[in-house]
């Protein structure tokens, strides 16, 4: 499911903007955007394709198939995001009514991973790991909301995510398969097959928290470089070239 995966970078790409120090990749943020749309489209019309281009056959199967309901009330949702995407329709809606609209993203970001692990049917691997790192980001914009965005909360943000993904496996795999969320949560502790999604959310966790210090610890030097390059003209290029950057993430964050 590349539009998971596309929804999942857009929102690492946020996380690493904040946690590193990176306003830069925001000019990547509608870029993934529309990949992520444009794949969605090519993977329906591909279904349509697989059904023969019967239309009245897809509209009954998405009508009475949950899975398929909510992957095209997914697709509906990015297609909307995808059409007030342009620097006109940002200037028409105003940066609060963009803004919440676009908030929607998360939304469907959660109606595409129940959309995987109802497509996954036995092995839902790929969706409890996507779903393990959505709770990580989630996570993560809820404490730089707080303003709580510090070492020791990330680092304890990655245990929770790890853990919440565990949980999260074990409890579908028994509702929807009725083996024991114990034996599930056993699994975790078996490396002789496997690593489970948990691990590797926890390893993503970590990484991430530790990312924050080591960049602002080299802040000052970078800032420094950057200040010795600078002809003396009373203004910064620096920060002259980060305006336009810091105004549209102040459009598009």
């Amino acid at each position: 499911h590349l539009s998971i995966r596309r929804q999942r970078q857009m929102c690492i790409r946020d996380r690493l903007r904040s946690l590193g120090q990176w306003p830069k990749l925001i000019l990547v943020r509608r870029m993934i955007g529309l990949t992520a749309l444009a794949y969605v489209l090519v993977h329906f019309a591909l279904y349509v394709v697989e059904q023969r281009y019967d239309a009245f056959k897809v509209v009954s199967e998405i009508a009475l198939r949950f899975y398929l309901t909510i992957g095209f009330i997914g697709i509906l949702g990015l297609a909307a995001l995808g059409a007030t995407s342009t620097d006109g329709m940002i200037r028409r809606l105003g940066s609060v009514r963009w803004n919440r609209l676009h908030s929607l993203v998360y939304g469907i970001a959660l109606l595409a991973l129940l959309h995987f692990f109802l497509q996954s049917k036995v092995d839902v691997t790929q969706p409890v790991l996507m779903t393990g790192f959505f709770v990580w980001l989630m996570g993560h914009r809820l404490l730089k909301k707080r303003g709580a965005a510090g070492l020791i909360a990330l680092l304890g943000l990655a245990v929770f995510a790890a853990l919440a993904t565990a949980g999260i496996e074990a409890g579908w795999y028994a509702a929807r398969t009725g083996v024991m969320a114990s034996r599930v949560l056993e699994a975790n502790l078996d490396f002789s097959f496997t690593i489970r999604p948990a691990w590797w959310v926890l390893v993503a966790g970590l990484a991430m928290a530790l990312l924050h210090p080591l960049r602002a610890r080299g802040a000052p030097m970078r800032n420094r470089k950057a200040a010795a390059q600078e002809p003396n003209t009373g203004f910064s290029n620096a920060s002259l070239a980060l305006q336009p950057v810091e105004e549209t993430r102040h459009v598009r964050n």
